[in-house]
């Protein structure tokens, strides 16, 4: 970052333009767009199926030292090495230390799944050596939250304080949840308020490809995506299916308005963050925040106040997508084509626009409440959620047909979409076949999760 992008993003804001211009920012020509795709992993002792703790010769920080190997560069908070940066992408800590890696921006799903394969090869190799392994699901199948170990991340311990405050499940969603995200561009304010429109519709049908979270404690929990369940009673103030996106009128400043209105948590000076907890960014605006009197936000007070809503689909200077769970290297590949097949081309976000646009909101929240329990099972008009599905997916893999980006051996994008296309024929989850391995060949022994789908 240039000296004097460095002073723009810390000058002080003064009036509320300065706010939208974040999301506006973020609008660039079709041959600027970028895929950007995060995963999450849990980990795990080979020997005992624990979480590591982030100390000691077999804990978190040992396998990023140990990352840091493969020219990523060490993110140091309190002399601790909690983060690691290479080339556009970052590997950083989620609160019990799920380890997220946050891809470059990318420009097509070849590249993606050529990024997470190298990510997963160079983790393992990491990881063998310190005895551990890693696992891809949206939900910790075994661990209790008490059993999860926290990391030394300031923001986390100011949000690890509020959450009981406002919920009763943000303290699983810190500690439990893994998941898998791909952010994506927009070429103008309108194209942003389409895509984050059919982005919301759909997320229900991402939950549900993607649902594999069915075990809490080492027994069924009575849901095929738990994760998604979990955000339903986290913070209702920076959760949910956001209405307001398909009302006349949306667009970026609106969308300002729900951020600004939304609590904070912390506002960080140099390597400390400042407890902010529930105060408002309006009063920051005019000087008045009881966290630091006197002081205005500065534009990374601002994007980070940002990265601090959880919506099902979250705008900042991109668009992510939020509805699916952690899962197995295919299905982080699978998550991105699915979405840029649907984004990336007109034809194709045309088509899904026409799937989505005369769902009423009992239809859509009936989809996002209805999706944790039953996923591709749930009824919807006269079919189920399968059927829907089934249809995304050929828009999806329409777009990403008309895309034609292939790779050295000839092949295009589509095939990344072929586990979600067998999900969606077969109407069997992830989640419902890892039940149906947990009450046969697992004979109730949840432990097998480890050794048969770990990375």
């Amino acid at each position: 970052m240039s000296s004097s992008t460095q002073a723009g993003e810390q000058a002080p804001i003064t009036h509320r333009d300065q706010l939208v211009e974040v999301p506006a920012a973020g609008a660039k020509p079709r041959a600027d767009w970028r895929i950007g795709t995060e995963h999450e992993k849990f980990g795990f002792r080979l020997d005992d199926l624990r979480p590591p703790t982030f100390d000691g010769e077999r804990g978190i920080e040992a396998v990023l030292k140990g990352l840091a190997s493969f020219d990523w560069t060490e993110v140091q908070e309190g002399g601790r090495t909690i983060a690691l940066t290479r080339n556009g992408a970052s590997v950083s800590l989620e609160p019990a230390g799920q380890l997220e890696l946050s891809g470059a921006p990318l420009e097509n799903i070849h590249q993606t799944c050529a990024e997470v394969g190298n990510h997963l090869y160079e983790l393992k190799t990491v990881a063998d050596r310190l005895r551990l392994g890693f696992l891809g699901m949206g939900f910790q199948p075994k661990w209790r939250r008490e059993d999860m170990p926290w990391m030394p991340k300031g923001r986390y311990g100011i949000m690890r304080a509020y959450m009981p405050k406002v919920g009763n499940l943000g303290l699983d969603m810190m500690t439990r949840t893994c998941t898998v995200q791909v952010n994506l561009d927009y070429a103008s304010e309108a194209d942003m308020v389409k895509k984050f429109r059919v982005a919301l519709a759909l997320q229900p049908v991402a939950t549900a490809l993607f649902a594999d979270s069915p075990f809490t404690e080492g027994r069924p929990n009575g849901f095929l995506s738990y994760r998604s369940h979990i955000w339903t009673d986290t913070d209702p103030d920076r959760t949910g299916m956001l209405d307001f996106v398909f009302e006349d009128g949306f667009g970026y400043e609106r969308y300002v308005d729900y951020i600004l209105d939304m609590p904070m948590y912390f506002v960080q000076r140099g390597d400390r963050y400042i407890d902010a907890s529930g105060q408002s960014f309006r009063d920051f605006l005019q000087g008045r925040l009881p966290a630091l009197p006197g002081e205005l936000p500065t534009r990374t007070d601002w994007t980070d106040h940002m990265t601090t809503a959880f919506p099902e689909v979250r705008l900042k200077s991109f668009l992510e997508m939020r509805g699916a769970d952690g899962g197995p290297w295919n299905r982080l590949c699978a998550l991105s084509a699915f979405w840029v097949g649907l984004m990336y081309d007109d034809a194709a976000l045309d088509a899904a626009w026409d799937l989505v646009k005369d769902f009423t909101r009992d239809e859509c929240h009936a989809l996002r409440d209805g999706a944790p329990r039953h996923a591709l099972g749930l009824p919807f008009r006269g079919g189920k959620m399968q059927d829907l599905a089934v249809r995304a997916l050929q828009v999806a893999a329409a777009g990403l047909a008309r895309r034609g980006v292939v790779n050295e051996q000839g092949s295009d994008e589509v095939r990344f979409l072929e586990p979600l296309i067998e999900f969606a024929e077969s109407g069997q989850t992830p989640a419902e076949r890892k039940l149906a391995l947990f009450h046969g060949d697992w004979n109730g022994d949840i432990d097998h999760v480890f050794r048969e789908f770990a990375y």
